[in-house]
């Protein structure tokens, strides 16, 4: 049995080998799904810092930003400041077919593009509104609550393009030109999530705190600035190896997540690019959206205080 060989330079080994128990997949299966998903992938990557997801034999996944050090000297990089971790981080750059192969090879199953590109990471080229069910099995939930999204779009005068997340929510991109600062994009992803949860307060819900959500789903407006999010195309490490799909807004109703895998993605694109097709052309931010946004607090900032201010109220509680 052959289990490596050689793709544009790059050496793949331990083809047959499991990616995980439960995925369901080789990393054979990975490879050859990346390698003929590449030339919809790719514009999706090039250009953009990139984490990955690795898994390995022997150890738990993990989020990778850095590039190993063996990383070939043919791999280009960004290099962008961590404020967080105050230290320079070496993201890789996969432009082309040779660096994807190479990244699959070190079985890299999901990948994490930035919203801006690595000459203005902290620039957004898209907003981006991310819908995350209550539960497992509340994905008709999630499509209703798109449509809500779609909705307060088209009240706004702009429009979007929708995928699965490839696990159990919905993304939903919105192009964007470079008229507004990452200030007002961010103000005006709130201000969007904000009319979505309007239009149907009892179905959809802007509440970070989990614990205040009441099994709505959720309207994650906080994907802004250097963020990232699941590339259109990529991997989920899920039982099944489920990849992100771009649907048509009309299919959203006929269709369940966990029918797009690395098994069947290829065969249900039928040689189409619908994440291309699909996409508007950039749009400018309406004023009186950023200026609502502008009124809204941060979700992550309004958050921390929040459970701040429950954790006085418990000590106080506790010490009466």
């Amino acid at each position: 049995m052959v289990t490596s060989e050689r793709r544009d330079g790059v050496d793949l080994t331990n083809l047959d080998e499991p990616l995980t128990e439960d995925a369901g997949a080789t990393k054979r299966d990975l490879v050859d799904y990346l390698d003929a998903v590449g030339d919809r992938l790719l514009p999706c990557l090039t250009g953009r810092p990139l984490t990955v997801l690795r898994v390995l034999r022997g150890r738990a996944p993990f989020m990778q930003k850095n590039v190993p050090k063996y990383a070939p000297d043919w791999l280009r990089t960004a290099t962008i400041w961590a404020e967080a971790s105050h230290r320079e981080v070496h993201y890789a750059l996969c432009d082309d077919r040779r660096t994807l192969l190479w990244l699959a090879n070190q079985r890299a199953v999901e990948y994490h593009p930035t919203l801006g590109r690595a000459d203005d990471v902290y620039r957004p080229t898209h907003l981006i509104l991310d819908l995350d069910p209550p539960g497992d099995d509340d994905f008709a939930a999630v499509v209703a609550v798109a449509h809500l999204v779609r909705r307060a779009l088209s009240d706004s005068g702009l429009a979007g393009a929708v995928k699965t997340s490839g696990a159990k929510g919905i993304h939903v991109f919105v192009p964007i030109d470079d008229g507004a600062p990452v200030e007002d994009v961010a103000a005006a992803t709130r201000a969007l999530a904000a009319r979505a949860e309007a239009l149907d307060p009892d179905l959809a819900t802007t509440e970070f705190i989990v614990e205040d959500r009441g099994g709505k789903v959720f309207v994650d407006s906080t994907r802004a600035g250097g963020a990232t999010v699941a590339a259109a195309y990529s991997p989920r490490l899920r039982p099944g190896l489920p990849v992100s799909f771009p649907l048509e807004w009309s299919d959203l109703d006929r269709v369940d997540p966990r029918d797009f895998t690395v098994h069947t993605a290829l065969d249900a694109l039928s040689g189409r690019d619908p994440w291309a097709a699909t996409m508007p052309t950039p749009q400018s931010l309406p004023r009186d959206l950023v200026a609502q946004g502008h009124t809204i607090p941060v979700a992550r900032v309004a958050a921390m205080h929040e459970g701040k201010r429950r954790a006085r109220a418990r000590r106080d509680q506790s010490a009466t």
